[in-house]
C-alpha cells in the first residue's frame, strides 16, 4: 500500500513539474485554447492505452496497436472517400475487422501458446504493410468531398457549454456512485478500504478536476467530442475490469495463471474477449487519431503502441500482469500526452521527441519492477 502511495505523489509531482517546465517555456502552453487540443490528444493516447490495460492484465502485452490504429483508420477513410459509403457504415466494417483480427490473434496465442510478443510484433509489421497497401501509399482524407461527416467531427466536434456542464454533473454524480457501490460491496466482503476521510478527499480532488477541465474547455470552443469519448471508454473499462466477472479473470490470470486454471477461470476465453475488446479500441483510436491527423497517410499510427505502453506502466499497470487501473492509465496518458504536446510547442526536433518518449518507457519500465521487487520483499 505504502508503494502504491509513493507512485501517486510521484506521478503527480512528475505531471506538476512537466506542466511548469512547459508553462514556463511556453506560456501559451497553458491557454485554453492549447489545453483543448491537448485533451484531444489525450483522448487518442488514453483510449488506445485502456486498450492495452486490458491485454497487459492477464500479462499479455500488443505490440501491434499502433499499426493497427493507421490500418483501421485508413479502411474507414478508403471506404468513405474512394468508395462512397455512409461514413457510419465504413467506421462499423472497419471496426468488424479489427475485432476479427485481434480476436484471431488471441485465440493464436492462447491455443498455440505462442508468445503475444513474437505475435503482435509479426503484426505490426503485416499490419503496417496493409495500412501502405490500403492507402497505396498517398494521403487520403477523412470526408469526400470537403463534406464533414461521423468521421470528421470525432475531433472537430466540440459540445456547446452547457452541454459541458451537464456532462460533467452526470459525470461526478457516476463518480460518487460508482466509488460508493465499490466501498460498500468491499466492506461486505470483507475486505480493506481507505477510510472515510481520504475516500472523500479523493471524490473532492477527481470533481474539481473534471470540473475545471469543462471550464478551461469552454473557455475555448466548448468540450471536445473526443473527450467526451474518451470518458465513455474509460467508464466502460472500469466496470468491465472492476465489476464483471471477465475483469477479475483478467487480474487472476495475470496475478498466477495456473492458479487461475485450477479455480476453473475460463483462460482461453478471457485472453480472446481481451485481445477481442482491444480490437475495439484500435478501431475507435484509429479513427480518432486519423480524423485528427484529417487524413490517412503512412505515420498514422507510427509507435502509438509504446506511448500506449508507457501510459499503462506510469499509471502503475506491471507488466507481468495481475495489476493496473483505468485512473492509473488516464494518469500515465496525460504525462505521456503533455510530454508531446510541450515538445511540440517547443518547436523540439523529432529525434529529440524520440529520445525523450524512449527515455520515459525505460523509466517507466525500470519503476514498474522496482515496484515488483518491493511488493515482493
Amino acid at each position: 500500500m505504502q508503494g502504491s502511495h509513493t507512485r501517486h505523489w510521484f506521478m503527480f509531482a512528475a505531471l506538476a513539474a512537466l506542466w511548469a517546465f512547459f508553462a514556463w517555456r511556453e506560456p501559451v502552453f497553458l491557454s485554453s485554447r492549447n489545453l483543448s487540443l491537448l485533451s484531444i490528444e489525450l483522448a487518442v493516447t488514453a483510449t488506445l492505452a485502456l486498450g492495452m490495460l486490458l491485454v497487459l492484465l492477464p500479462g499479455q502485452i500488443d505490440l501491434s496497436a499502433g499499426s493497427g490504429v493507421g490500418l483501421a483508420g485508413a479502411i474507414a477513410a478508403v471506404l468513405i472517400t474512394w468508395h462512397g459509403l455512409p461514413a457510419p457504415l465504413a467506421l462499423l466494417l472497419a471496426t468488424a475487422a479489427a475485432v476479427l483480427v485481434w480476436a484471431l490473434m488471441g485465440a493464436l496465442i492462447i491455443t498455440e501458446r505462442v508468445p503475444a510478443f513474437i505475435i503482435t510484433l509479426g503484426g505490426l509489421l503485416v499490419f503496417r504493410g496493409l495500412h501502405w497497401l490500403v492507402i497505396r501509399n498517398s494521403t487520403v482524407p477523412v470526408v469526400a468531398g470537403g463534406n464533414q461527416n461521423l468521421y470528421s467531427m470525432l475531433t472537430t466536434a466540440f459540445l456547446p457549454p452547457l452541454a459541458g456542464y451537464l456532462l460533467a454533473a452526470c459525470a461526478i454524480a457516476a463518480l460518487v456512485l460508482i466509488g460508493q457501490r465499490r466501498r460498500a460491496a468491499r466492506q461486505r466482503m470483507g475486505l480493506p478500504v481507505a477510510d472515510t476521510e481520504r475516500h472523500v478527499i479523493g471524490l473532492i480532488i477527481a470533481a474539481q478536476a473534471i470540473a475545471l477541465a469543462v471550464i478551461v474547455a469552454n473557455g475555448y470552443r466548448g468540450l471536445p467530442l473526443a473527450l467526451v469519448i474518451l470518458a465513455a471508454v474509460a467508464l466502460l473499462v472500469h466496470l468491465i475490469t472492476i465489476h464483471t466477472p471477465f475483469g477479475r479473470y483478467l487480474y487472476a490470470i495475470g496475478g498466477n495463471e495456473e492458479a487461475a486454471v485450477v479455480s476453473g477461470v475460463p483462460v482461453r476465453n478471457a485472453i480472446i474477449g481481451a485481445f477481442a475488446l482491444m480490437g475495439v479500441i484500435v478501431a475507435l483510436t484509429g479513427f480518432m487519431q486519423t480524423a485528427y491527423a484529417g487524413a490517412s497517410t503512412t505515420t498514422i499510427g507510427s509507435l502509438m503502441e509504446l506511448d500506449a505502453i508507457a501510459a499503462c506502466v506510469i499509471g502503475g499497470t506491471s507488466l507481468r500482469g495481475g495489476r493496473g487501473s483505468v485512473a492509473g492509465v488516464l494518469f500515465g496518458a496525460l504525462i505521456m500526452a503533455s510530454l508531446l504536446n510541450g515538445m511540440t510547442l517547443m518547436a523540439v526536433s523529432p529525434e529529440a521527441k524520440y529520445i525523450a518518449r524512449g527515455a520515459v518507457l525505460t523509466l517507466a519500465v525500470w519503476l514498474d519492477l522496482r515496484v515488483a521487487r518491493a511488493r515482493t520483499n
